[in-house]
């Protein structure tokens, strides 16, 4: 595998031209199988330049434990710059709810945990947020968080039948109004 890697992590049967795809699943026909809940990852430090998990990360890590142990072997085979991007289900979206094999709920805030520069912030000013990237010896920086609406509510609001404050607050308080978070992380590696 020549350096640096570009990484389709839990890849199904959606595999990206120019990345190495990976799968646990035999029957996707990946690139590599690698099961991404088993650590150490086969890829060294620093050799890895782009992540995408599509419709992935929902489906593992179902404890914090193994959750925190994903970030810092994340962080370990990326390099100062990678960038990661994941899509992943709204949380109070029937796509979310209606699976049996999600196990963890994640949206963009999560990732703002492991930010040094956000850890340092709330310290100084006394706030509780867990400081994950202290903790984890971790840095992202959230680059991007988008959110896809749901059909019916992005047909709502491109027929003008509801304003922006409308849907901010069903955002807020209804579900199937999201559909999913488009996610982009940038990894710091300071010398």
């Amino acid at each position: 595998m020549t350096e640096p890697l570009q990484l389709n992590l839990g890849c199904g049967t959606n595999r990206i031209e120019g990345f190495l795809n990976v799968d646990k699943f035999k029957e996707c026909e990946p690139d590599l199988v690698c099961d991404l809940e088993v650590f150490p990852w086969p890829w060294s430090t620093n050799s890895v330049s782009a992540v995408v998990m599509a419709h992935a990360l929902e489906h593992m890590y179902g404890s914090s434990g193994a959750f925190l142990e994903f970030m810092k072997e994340l962080y370990r085979v990326c390099q100062n710059g990678a960038e990661i991007l994941i899509l992943v289900p709204h949380p109070r979206h029937d796509d979310f709810l209606n699976d049996p094999t999600h196990v963890r709920a994640i949206t963009p805030t999560i990732f703002t945990l492991f930010s040094k520069k956000s850890n340092l912030e709330w310290e100084q000013g006394g706030f509780s947020n867990s400081q994950l990237a202290k903790y984890t010896n971790t840095d992202f920086e959230l680059v991007e968080a988008g959110a896809s609406l749901d059909a019916a509510w992005e047909k709502k609001r491109d027929l003008g039948e509801v304003s922006n404050d409308e849907l901010m607050a069903a955002v807020q308080e209804k579900n199937n109004v999201v559909k999913e978070f488009k996610i982009k992380l940038r990894v710091i590696k300071l010398p």
